[in-house]
């Protein structure tokens, strides 16, 4: 969970405090006797149950006039005990103003905003580009005349070819990259 250690101290004590099914009445003052016996601390119960209600562990509900918690997921028992509690109105797990909501929200319109960025991307891939040349095709043969596609004995003159047909790709390999990024920079970077 994404709450501060203390707030999951207080949700791992809220399994206990529940019933079979996840649910107990809204009542702070009871919740903090649980949570921290002996201490005054109600005012601390009802921040850690906000930030639990918005972390989607907890949903709070109105229901029969009372207000009611829901854990999103409660402690499975042997022999579940059904519960006395109303259930949240919806028939579901939902945090009524927290963090399912916004996440939800958020997500739809995110989708909405890329929805132009994916198109525009979907145009671009339509556009046919000329392929490159294969280096291969210009590069110098591997081998010296006697053995134009190299040689597997050593072969003095097949050796130098191939050095040079090596430092031949090397080359055009780089002048690629610094075509490239003249073509990035606009030219205007000069990196010696």
């Amino acid at each position: 969970m994404k709450v501060p250690l203390e707030v999951q101290a207080t949700g791992m004590k809220l399994w206990g405090y529940v019933d079979d099914e996840g649910r107990a009445e809204l009542r702070p003052d009871l919740i903090a006797a649980h949570v921290a016996p002996g201490r005054d601390a109600t005012s601390m119960v009802e921040a850690h149950l906000v930030q639990l209600d918005d972390a989607g562990f907890l949903a709070m509900y109105e229901a029969v006039g009372s207000w009611w918690i829901q854990l999103a997921r409660p402690l499975r028992t042997p022999r579940p005990v059904a519960s006395e509690c109303p259930q949240e109105p919806s028939g579901r797990f939902l945090a009524v103003g927290g963090a399912r909501e916004r996440a939800e929200a958020r997500v739809r319109a995110e989708q909405a905003e890329r929805a132009g960025e994916w198109a525009a991307w979907e145009r671009a891939q339509d556009v046919p580009r000329m392929p490159r040349r294969p280096l291969l095709i210009d590069a110098p043969p591997l081998g010296c005349p006697d053995h134009p596609d190299g040689s597997f004995p050593d072969c003095g003159p097949c050796g130098t070819a191939r050095r040079r047909h090596d430092r031949w790709v090397q080359q055009e390999r780089y002048t690629q990259q610094v075509m490239d990024y003249e073509r990035a920079t606009g030219g205007d970077d000069d990196p010696f």
